[in-house]
């Protein structure tokens, strides 16, 4: 008789269910660190050429601020008769300004496209190593808008913070410079500058604000389109095209306003900056005429003192760097969820001869503050074949996966042949179980190569055996090249695709077949070939997640999972004496 454990949602569930909003999907949520902390790893990342940067920026740097007092000597030295020799200083000072500007547009945009580069290359590894539950990974949309409005602006980190540490520093020593040499210009610099410098900061303030904002609107946009596009005949079919439509554009109004804000707020930082330069420089200017005047300041001192709080004024430029790190910051800001999530560990284990025993102990799975699996033990004798029949598909998938080690449990023990999924080699695991889903997707410049992906070369030799098995045997030889056809041309219904998902699993030589509700697709007469054949891989332990009621009768043991939870494990023909049980399937056909 069937073995039944208690169906009930225990207290502790419900305790997750109403604790979930203060919740990550996998646990207490984190306090997301500071902006400097999400610019750190892109910084690590294009070091050597933003290293080149920094050097030639301080290069130039201190040639600037070299360079009005070489003039005003060299103004000097002119009109006291020195002739060519006063020059040479200036000649110096201005080669070393050219090679180093030189230098700079070369570093920067190198620098930017390094960090980007790894940048995208982070994310998608993490994404694509990471947990195989979609409740644990951003959508498909969302991410390819991060990665194309994200990544370059995370990447101009490196080159803003330089420019905005030399531009600030050159604007400090220019002043210094300027008290040093004239004290009344200075002065009039000193109570002009500041009043913009407290408009810019305040308005920079605000951009950065009004910049994330607009960033997660812009990628709200993209992730809407793109699901509506990939699913634009399903659209079609439904008659739905205006709703979709007004979903896309939902997030376009905030978009506006926020891209409106920000815009307006730079156009303040730049009316500022236009309006207190003019001013600084004519007080200046002033002062040092009335100096001249008293003559407590030579020509080419004046020539300096302009010189100076011209570099005192770059300090207004500073603004627009500055707007590059809060951008830098909103784009790393943007890319935080891919570059935190986190990575499944690699084993090292090598797994030992075995014929496919599988044990699920305790395995519990959490997402979106819930568990999708809670507390389930199974064990599969090696060579034995189970079905699981459950009425969530987010719960038989996330079984399926936890089996098939692409999904780590939050707590318990998956055990192939004894020893733990996650410490098993990667090159073991893959080789030791194979797994066919209900929607597969088919990689590899043929429709034979996509059938051996990822196998052995000896899987080559049984391609055609597996496809055979899988009943894709006909379909194919009927297409322009047989098995040496481009995937690009062959067009594929959803059961041929499934078909040909089940003959690249047949095709290896693995322990462990799991296959995720991988018949769905398939028409009657097709699917009873397909069972008939899975029924002759008695030399594997087979996990078949499935709604048929045929397919679970073909299986040796039923897995009834409920609630996150095996509820029973019997005997198709036994359970069906149960309603609920019956209740699983109805419409499934």
């Amino acid at each position: 008789m069937p073995t039944t454990a208690d169906s009930a949602p225990t207290a502790s569930r419900a305790g997750d269910r109403s604790a979930s909003a203060p919740d990550t999907p996998d646990g207490p949520r984190r306090r997301p660190p500071a902006a400097g902390g999400r610019l750190l790893p892109v910084l690590a990342h294009g070091r050597r050429w933003s290293a080149v940067l920094a050097g030639s920026v301080a290069a130039g740097t201190a040639a600037t601020l070299a360079l009005p007092a070489v003039l005003g000597r060299a103004a000097d030295r002119a009109l006291g008769g020195s002739g060519v020799p006063a020059a040479v200083p200036l000649a110096v000072v201005l080669l070393v300004l050219t090679a180093a500007e030189a230098l700079n547009q070369y570093a920067g945009p190198r620098a930017s496209a390094d960090a980007t580069a790894w940048l995208r290359e982070a994310a998608v590894r993490r994404t694509t190593a990471g947990e195989a539950l979609p409740a644990r990974r951003p959508p498909v949309g969302e991410l390819a808008a991060r990665l194309t409005a994200g990544a370059p602006q995370a990447a101009l980190a490196a080159p803003a913070l330089v420019y905005s540490a030399a531009q600030l520093l050159m604007a400090a020593g220019a002043v210094g410079a300027l008290a040093l040499l004239a004290p009344l210009p200075a002065l009039a610099f000193a109570v002009t500058a500041p009043l913009g410098y407290l408009v810019v900061r305040r308005q920079l303030r605000r951009t950065a604000r009004l910049g994330e904002g607009y960033q997660r609107a812009q990628a709200a946009v993209a992730a809407g389109l793109l699901d509506a596009v990939s699913g634009s005949r399903s659209i079609a079919a439904a008659g739905t095209a205006a709703r979709e439509i007004e979903r896309v554009l939902r997030p376009v109004p905030e978009l506006s306003r926020q891209g409106a804000g920000m815009w307006d707020s730079q156009r303040r930082i730049a009316w500022a900056a236009g309006l207190l330069a003019p001013a600084t420089q004519l007080a200046v200017l002033a002062a040092s005429g009335i100096a001249v005047g008293y003559g407590s300041l030579s020509v080419g001192g004046m020539l300096a003192a302009l010189g100076y709080a011209g570099i005192g004024l770059g300090g207004f430029g500073a603004a627009q760097s500055l707007l590059d790190v809060s951008r830098a910051r909103a784009g790393a800001v943007l890319l935080a969820d891919a570059l935190d999530a986190p990575e499944r560990p690699r084993g090292d284990r090598p797994l030992p001869d075995g014929r496919g025993r599988l044990e699920l102990r305790a395995v519990t799975v959490r997402a979106l503050g819930t568990s999708v699996l809670d507390g389930v033990d199974l064990d599969l004798p090696a060579g034995t074949w189970t079905a699981v029949v459950g009425a969530d598909d987010a719960e038989t998938s996330a079984l399926a996966s936890v089996a098939a080690g692409l999904l780590t449990a939050d707590r318990g023990t998956a055990l192939l042949d004894g020893v733990p999924l996650a410490e098993i080699r990667p090159d073991d695991l893959r080789t030791a179980v194979a797994c066919a889903f209900a929607d597969p997707v088919l990689y590899g410049p043929t429709v034979e190569e996509a059938i051996t992906l990822g196998a052995p070369p000896g899987a080559r030799q049984r391609s055609r055996t597996a496809a055979r098995a899988a009943r894709a045997d006909a379909f194919v030889r009927r297409l322009p090249d047989g098995y040496r056809t481009p995937l690009t041309a062959a067009p594929l219904s959803g059961g041929e695709r499934q078909r040909l998902g089940l003959a690249r699993a047949f095709a290896r030589d693995s322990r462990l077949l799991v296959l995720d509700d991988a018949t769905s697709s398939l028409d009657s007469a097709t699917e009873a070939a397909v069972l008939r054949a899975l029924r002759a891989q008695d030399g594997r332990t087979r996990l078949l997640v499935t709604r048929r009621p045929a397919a679970a009768a073909h299986a040796d043991t039923v897995a009834w999972l409920h609630r996150g939870r095996i509820r029973a494990v019997g005997p198709h023909r036994e359970l069906w004496s149960e309603p609920a049980y019956r209740a699983v399937f109805r419409g499934a056909d």
